[in-house]
This record gives C-alpha cells, structure tokens and sequence, in this order.
C-alpha cells in the first residue's frame, strides 16, 4: 500500500479526545471505544526502523485488548515524501520518517507541485540514532592522531564519501554540522565542499559503506550509529567502528505522524457541533483510538529498539552493539528550514543533465507582477541566477517562444545544448537570457513548441545523462493552428515508451498557467509539473523544478 496526500488540518488532538500525554497502554486500552470490527492500520516507517516496528505492531494486534490489524510498509523516507508531495498513492494512517524535517520537505515539494500540502499530526519520535563517521576496523590505525571534525570534512583533510543527501537523513544532517563549522563570511567554503563531495556520491549510505574497502585508508563515511551497528550484525566480515566528532553532532530522528482526514471528520458532524452518533462516527473513533493505542506500544519499546542499535527518542539509552560505544553521546538539534535550503543548493550544484531550457515570450509575459516587476523579470533573474550556479557537469541550451517566431514556426533556438564547462558557452546562455526581455510578442504556442523540443533533444540524445526539457510558462497554449493536447500526449506517450526517453519539467509562472495540460504533460513524460503561484517563490520552485528531486519516485 503506498502513501497518499491528506488533506487533513495540522492538528494534536485526535477524534477520540486528547492525544496519550501519560499512563500505560492497558489503561487507554480500558477508555477506548468498544471494538466492532478490527480497524484496519497502515503505517508507512522508514526503511531503518520497519523491522521492529512490524513486529511491535503484530504483538499489539495480537493483544487481546486490541482492534486493529496493521499493516506496516517499508519505504525510504523520500519516497514517502515525494509520494505525498505530488497526490499520489492510497490512504494511509501514520508515517514514521526518520526525520522531522520531512514534514517541512513535503510541505516545499508540494508547493512546488502547486499540490496542496499535506498537513499531519507530529508526534514525539519513538527513537533516534546520532550522526557519525564511519570507518573500517582494519584501516582505524590510518586515523591515529588525526582531527576527526565537521571541519575536517569542510577542508577536506578528512577523506569523506557522503551519500546522496536526497535520500539520506545521516547525509543532510551531515551537511548541516558543515555549515555550521563553516567560518563566517566564508560561506564558499562550503559550497566548494558540496561540490566536492557531490562529485561521484553514492546513491546510499550502504553503497557508501561498500566504498569504503577500496577507499584509501583513512577515509569515512558520514552514517547514522544505527547504520554502522547494522552493518556489523548483518556484515561481520567487513565490520566498521562509529567514530563520534569532536566538536558535536546532530541526530536522525523517528517521530509518529498521524494522518487525520479532517474533511472525513466535518462530513460527520452536525451543525451543532455535537459528535454524531452514526457508524461512521464510531469507526473513525475507533480508528483514533487504536493509532493512539499503537503510538504507545512503540514509545514504550525503546529496549526493542535498543536491540536494533536505535537510542531512546530522547537521545538517550544504552547499546550493546558491535562498533559503537554504549553510552549516549550529546547532539544538537537540526534546523529544518537551513537543511531545507541546503538541499536546494546541493541539488543544483550537484545535477548531472543535458537540458533543453525553453522560455515563454508572449506578451503575457509583459504582466506587471506584485513586486513591481514585469514577468519576464522575474523569470530572467531566475533563469540567470540558477544558470550561474550550475556545475560544469551540465549541458544546457536555450529557446524562446510564443506563436510565429519563424513563420508559422512558435520556437526560436537561441542556444545550443553545449558543456557549462566552457566559459564561452555559460557567457552566450547568460547573455541570451539577458536579451529576453527584448524578444516579447505573440500569444503561446504550447503544444508544437513541447513537441519540438522532446524532438530536438531526442536527436543529439546522450545515453550517458538525463536528457530533459525544462519549459517555462505563465499561460496557456493559444495558437489555434498547432496541434491539440490530445495529439501531443499521444506522441509524448510514444516517445517515453521509447529506448530516449526525454522527461518534460514544467514551470508555471503566475496564476494563469494551465496546470492541468501542464501535469498531463509531465505525466506523459515521466517529468513533473512546478507551480510558482507568488512571483516571490519563482527561484525556489525553479531550483526544485531543476534539480528534478522533490518529484521522485514520479519524475
């Protein structure tokens, strides 16, 4: 069962009245509705924390107090955000992330999406694991004496592998103990030691661990104490040693979030605001009851998960694993809105594409926008402000259009698709964006200029990078004489059945955009489709719309 977008209102109070602040499950058990039927649960739990989590759901449900049958599925936590970001999936009744900062993460991918945000209840976290550097037992002599610290890792005097921060909490948590070594008004430091340690990342922290037996002694890998403690139980012959830095760090951490549909809730409830006596009523009742009651059961288990190599949801507890020390270390707290930023940042500077950019010139774009620039302002100081920060990595390339560019033609290519690398190449991009705002005129030609551009990438396609086209947008197609939406899908559909595949990323700019054509589109495409509501949140949501990673899986 996969996870789908709430609709609910962010709330800590449940149906069944105030949330559990105290006491033992037996005696919420005893004050819960009477059990019509077992309440069917499903509880999304990261991948790290699902094994323990099934089995303590399987011994309540087991319970003879209980009413529930639960289903506990295992997902990566970017999954799960991306999943509920973008409105996909099937219902589902509790999340365990391990990360409170995927709760500020989906909310910003969903606005991106122009989706609304799925709204939960936070609950405190039912364990937590610090971040370490990990290393291999038979290459500990190699760091005798060194300096193991976050800023050893900013320089670059401690040989790192970080694994994709995207998918990894231990990774991003990393990045920001980082950031906060970094010196004030050196803030390139740190951006330079992004790019460094983008440069070949692994996709996880397993893939990571594997490195390091053919890394050159003394190197680390950035990983949560749970991971290193797993990896020795699963993986003795290769075991790692948790090495803790010196100056702090900061902790993954899994908290219970509740989804409450509180449409479902309103529709229940009479005018009067007294609870309705109906079926329906008693169910969701019930349904709180036995989430409450299961939440309880995992913050009582911290032992179980002790034996999982997981501390308290605190911080604290004892472990008695191989190559972690059994007293609980220190940690700070991470700050969701600066990893949030952080994030953004990595996902431009570490992309690896070949990208088509195509920019709408039609008159609409001459629109006067709140902040008192046009448009086409807006979408220019993005677009150049993005461009400049892109790794030498990427291959970019320019068109404009409206309607008739070139005869009947509404593209206009500007810009080949050539290596940022060559300073002549980014110069051209730059000053090609730069003279946008002189090229205005015409309506939009959506759907021809969206199929030309698939097309043109499909012709130079290089199986070695994600080719794509990013398009920008503020209205809707308008020329009468192209072809219809649904002749576009279909071709669309043809082309991404096919060995080049060409993913659409779309960007709407204002409230006029056709985000319905602009979501068939990506659909059609494997792409995803961006909405910048606010002329304030363009660079934002263009960053995310680049970098292509708050749509995943469904990019």
């Amino acid at each position: 069962m996969i996870v789908a977008a709430a609709t609910a209102s962010l709330a800590l109070v449940g149906i069944a009245g105030t949330a559990w602040a105290g006491g033992s499950l037996s005696a919420w058990l005893a004050s819960a509705p009477a059990c019509i039927e077992p309440v069917e649960l499903t509880v999304v739990a990261d991948t790290a924390i699902a094994r323990p989590v099934k089995e303590l759901a399987a011994e309540y449900d087991a319970r003879e107090d209980a009413c529930a049958r639960t289903e506990v599925v295992a997902q990566d936590s970017a999954d799960t955000s991306a999943l509920l970001a973008s409105g996909n999936g099937s219902d589902v009744d509790a999340w365990i992330p391990d990360s409170p900062v995927w709760l500020v993460r989906t909310a910003a991918s969903a606005r991106s999406l122009g989706r609304d945000v799925p709204d939960v209840a936070l609950e405190r976290s039912i364990a937590s694991s610090p971040v370490v550097f990990a290393a291999p037992v038979s290459g500990a002599d190699a760091l005798a004496g060194r300096t193991l610290d976050w800023n050893a890792v900013l320089t670059g005097e401690l040989p790192t592998l970080l694994a994709d921060p995207e998918a990894s909490s231990a990774s991003l948590n990393g990045l920001q103990a980082m950031e906060r070594a970094t010196p004030i008004g050196q803030a390139r430091e740190f951006t330079n030691a992004m790019i460094r340690l983008s440069d070949g990342a692994p996709t996880r922290v397993d893939a990571a661990f594997s490195s390091l037996a053919v890394s050159p002694p003394g190197t680390v890998a950035i990983a949560s104490e749970q991971q290193v403690a797993m990896h020795n139980h699963d993986d003795a012959a290769t075991p790692l040693l948790a090495l803790y830095p010196a100056d702090g760090t900061l902790a993954l951490q899994f908290p219970f979030l509740r989804m409450l549909d509180e449409s479902e809730l309103a529709k229940n409830q009479p005018a009067d605001g007294e609870a309705a006596k109906d079926e329906e009523s008693e169910r969701l009742a019930q349904r709180a009851a036995q989430l409450n009651a299961l939440k309880i059961a995992l913050w009582d288990a911290s032992d179980r998960f002790a034996a999982e190599g997981f501390r308290d949801g605190t911080g604290g507890g004892e472990l008695e694993q191989d190559g972690v020390i059994a007293d609980a270390t220190e940690v700070g707290s991470a700050a969701a809105s600066a990893q949030v930023a952080i994030l953004r940042n990595w996902g431009v500077l570490s992309l690896r594409s070949r990208i088509l950019s195509v920019i709408d010139v039609s008159g609409s774009m001459e629109e006067p926008t709140v902040t008192g620039l046009r448009r086409i302002d807006l979408v220019t100081q993005a677009a150049s402000s993005t461009v400049s920060q892109l790794s030498e990595a990427v291959d970019v390339g320019l068109w404009a259009f409206s309607t008739a560019r070139i005869g009947d033609q509404d593209w206009e290519p500007l810009s080949g698709i050539e290596p940022l690398a060559e300073d002549e190449h980014r110069t051209e991009v730059l000053d090609v964006i730069g003279s946008l705002p002189g090229r205005l005129g015409g309506a939009t030609g959506l759907y021809d200029t969206t199929l030309a551009a698939v097309q043109a990438v499909r012709e130079h396609y290089d199986p070695e990078n994600v080719n794509s086209v990013l398009l920008l947008t503020d209205g809707r197609n308008e020329d009468e004489n192209g072809i219809s939406r649904e002749t576009l899908l279909d071709e669309l559909a043809a082309i991404t059945g096919s060995d080049r595949p060409v993913p659409v990323v779309l960007v709407g700019v204002g409230p006029d955009t056709d985000l319905e054509s602009m979501r068939l589109i990506a659909e059609a495409t494997g792409g995803a489709a961006y909405s910048a509501q606010r002329p304030e949140d363009l660079k934002t949501v263009l960053t995310d719309a680049l970098s292509q990673r708050s749509c995943r899986p469904n990019c």
